[in-house]
């Protein structure tokens, strides 16, 4: 994807990495699978999902300056954006499986990291649908469009953040500090 000046947009790769920083609002201890193991989970699901949100990124970056046609950017614009969507459903399934972190405020936490992904995968869906629905017609005007797209995902992407200023859980920060899944 090309703006007038040639340029690509990069595209969001900030996630839900400041899981260290994880926490319960307080209240009662969920019975659910205790801390590490629930930080095994939760990392066992993120890291693939990075990793895929990553090469689909770079792929889209590398193939769209070579593509020859509008036609084909947005082919595989549309590809890698429902490709990344894919990637954060899978992820946010996966979360919910590991159920909730046997901490206080467990809840919260399942929940909130649940609907972060929630909102990354609906940001990529509305880019995917956005960029399907593009004129190719003239060149400047799509990839003009491409970029106001991707700024918009950005900004979603961005706002999808998990807040956890008022979340504070010392075993799970240990937890995700400690398991091997998410060193």
């Amino acid at each position: 994807m090309r703006s007038k000046s040639g340029a690509v947009p990069a595209l969001p790769l900030a996630v839900l990495v400041g899981l260290v920083g994880l926490v319960g609002l307080g209240g009662c201890v969920a019975s659910g699978p205790p801390p590490r193991v629930w930080a095994a989970s939760v990392c066992s699901a993120l890291t693939p999902w990075r990793d895929e949100i990553s090469t689909l990124t770079t792929r889209a970056q590398q193939q769209t300056p070579a593509s020859t046609t509008p036609e084909q950017a947005k082919e595989n614009l549309v590809r890698m954006l429902q490709g990344a969507r894919d990637a954060s459903e899978r992820a946010r399934g996966k979360v919910v499986a590991a159920g909730v972190p046997e901490v206080d405020g467990g809840p919260a936490i399942a929940d909130g990291v649940a609907g972060s992904l929630t909102k990354v995968r609906d940001a990529y869906g509305k880019a995917g649908d956005a960029v399907r629905d593009l004129s190719t017609e003239d060149p400047t005007a799509f990839y003009d469009h491409v970029s106001g797209v991707m700024v918009t995902l950005q900004q979603e992407y961005s706002a999808s953040a998990l807040d956890t200023s008022s979340l504070h859980s010392a075993e799970l920060q240990q937890a995700f500090a400690e398991v091997p899944e998410c060193l």
